[in-house]
């Protein structure tokens, strides 16, 4: 029963990789999505983040405005510990439900947390194998620009409030360079599988 964390910086790859570990067979347990289920009208979380921050991060709908909530507390250290201490706990309890509820369905799965944020949350996990994905930090930025429409300077800025690449890589049971081709990925991706299935 071997649980994975997968991460990796923004643009590097890492959903390439949960898509392929998941037509393996893996269990993919999705810290993002996890996130914005934690964070939906009527939660906890969420009456604790319009509290924290302002009602007006309310739409109408009583949804999350994440883009505002985002405006309001990137580039502010402080105001991100705060976010991230009213998220995370919310987050780390229902990410371990799922990987038990996976454990319990099929004794003998793979379950793989897909998490950018290991370093800031959950770097002290019991995991069986730390996998990051990894591209040089231009190449990440020219995506941030080409694929998903960011400015260079929207990317330079979101790139910068991550954990630098040295400090991922440093915690990495099993680096996969995602700077060459797709394929190139892929085939990676299936050598751990195939390490992962032994």
């Amino acid at each position: 029963m071997p649980l994975i964390a997968l991460t990796g910086g923004i643009a590097s790859g890492k959903s390439t990789i949960a898509r392929r570990l998941a037509e393996h067979g893996a269990v993919i347990v999705d810290a993002d999505a996890l996130v914005r289920e934690v964070q939906q009208p009527g939660s906890p979380v969420l009456d604790a983040i319009a509290a924290e921050f302002g009602d007006d991060l309310l739409t109408p709908h009583g949804e999350l405005d994440r883009r505002g909530l985002a405006s309001r507390v990137f580039g502010d250290p402080d105001a991100v510990g705060r976010l991230n201490a009213i998220v995370h706990p919310a987050v780390r309890a229902e990410s371990a439900r799922r990987f038990q509820m996976a454990f319990d369905a099929d004794p003998d799965a793979v379950v793989v947390y897909d998490v950018p944020l290991l370093l800031e949350a959950r770097a002290a996990d019991p995991w069986e194998l730390i996998v990051v994905a990894h591209a040089p930090a231009a190449l990440r930025r020219e995506r941030l620009v080409s694929l998903r429409g960011m400015t260079p300077e929207d990317a330079d800025a979101r790139m910068a409030a991550q954990v630098d690449d040295a400090r991922r890589l440093a915690i990495a049971d099993v680096v996969i360079d995602t700077a060459g081709t797709l394929d190139q990925t892929l085939a990676q991706t299936d050598d751990l599988w195939t390490r992962l299935a032994a």
